[in-house]
């Protein structure tokens, strides 16, 4: 059995072409409760999506090193038995239990593919504490939510559009719009209002550009193999081979713009107003939160019941 510490893979020194059937039979050829180590020149984040969407969540990612120079990943072949249900499995089940992942600052949407003890483990935070504190919801009285994880595909996806899509559309350019002002009348006196601009505008590009993508190609998609399997008749072909293909670009889509809000919330130090913060400036702050929590719950929807219940479905068609 190799060590880690021999069980390194210099991506870099690899034709691109490759790369990753290079890694892929490296993790194959992995027993349970090893690893491979990879050492890129760039983030190999997509890769995770391709191992995520071809071998299934049977690993573990971890970096170990995150640029300039380097990307070291640590991806640890899952022990059998051992998997614990993921923070989206979690959330997806009993949507209370989110609240407990934003008081420690764990990521159920995007990072959503993570034990609670990976997660935590990332974060310096006591397990077990947070397991005893999900475990005390499951005490809490029913508030009788929204049955997401039992509506029929199709429905789910038209109440992400009306409800989801429909806010982002409403209030994302008037978000814009106040972080452009507020930067020009205050950003002399508050530097950190700068990058929180630009982080705006690249939020505001990437999902007015995202939530086409879905409307147009991936949702009817997914609303016809509901349809196809409810009329027992398989879907038309899609032009992008496996819906697997376009999920794994959402949800990257989706990282990208977690970080962003993540970064932006940093930089405002949780939204904490100055002394001499206008009613534009607390407006945009306001606003800017009750934004970031929409998009927790509606990239949630997406990562963790929409797309997978998809990719089951798409297999039972074929």
């Amino acid at each position: 059995m190799q060590t880690i510490e021999e069980n390194i893979l210099n991506v870099t020194l690899l034709e691109p072409k490759q790369k990753h059937p290079t890694i892929f039979v490296r993790f194959d050829e992995l027993e349970e409760g090893e690893s491979l180590t990879i050492h890129n020149d760039h983030d190999p984040k997509p890769l995770y999506y391709q191992l995520l969407g071809e071998r299934g969540n049977i690993f573990v990612w971890e970096y170990l090193e995150e640029g300039p120079e380097w990307w070291k990943v640590k991806i640890s072949k899952r022990i059998t038995g051992e998997s614990d249900e993921t923070l989206g499995e979690i959330a997806a089940k009993d949507l209370r239990k989110a609240q407990i992942f934003k008081k420690y600052g764990l990521d159920f949407c995007c990072g959503g593919k993570k034990t609670v003890k990976e997660a935590c483990k990332e974060k310096g935070l006591d397990a077990t504490k947070v397991e005893q504190e999900l475990q005390q919801a499951d005490k809490l009285p029913a508030s009788r939510p929204l049955p997401y994880n039992e509506w029929e595909l199709g429905f789910l996806a038209d109440y992400i559009v009306n409800t989801h899509h429909d806010y982002v559309k409403k209030n994302l350019p008037d978000i814009k719009a106040y972080a452009d002002k507020v930067a020009r009348v205050h950003g002399s006196r508050h530097p950190e209002l700068l990058p929180i601009q630009q982080l705006v505008t690249e939020v505001y590009n990437e999902m007015m550009s995202h939530m086409v993508k879905e409307e147009k190609i991936l949702f009817p998609y997914i609303k016809e193999l509901s349809n196809a399997i409810n009329g027992n008749q398989p879907p038309q072909a899609a032009h992008f081979g496996t819906v697997q293909n376009p999920v794994n670009m959402m949800e990257m889509e989706h990282e990208l713009v977690g970080k962003n809000m993540e970064e932006i919330r940093q930089h405002s130090n949780n939204y904490a107003l100055p002394e001499d913060a206008c009613a534009s400036y607390s407006l945009l702050y306001r606003m800017l939160d009750e934004f970031e929590d929409d998009l927790h719950l509606h990239i949630h929807l997406e990562n963790n019941i929409l797309f997978p219940k998809a990719i089951e479905l798409e297999k039972k068609n074929r």
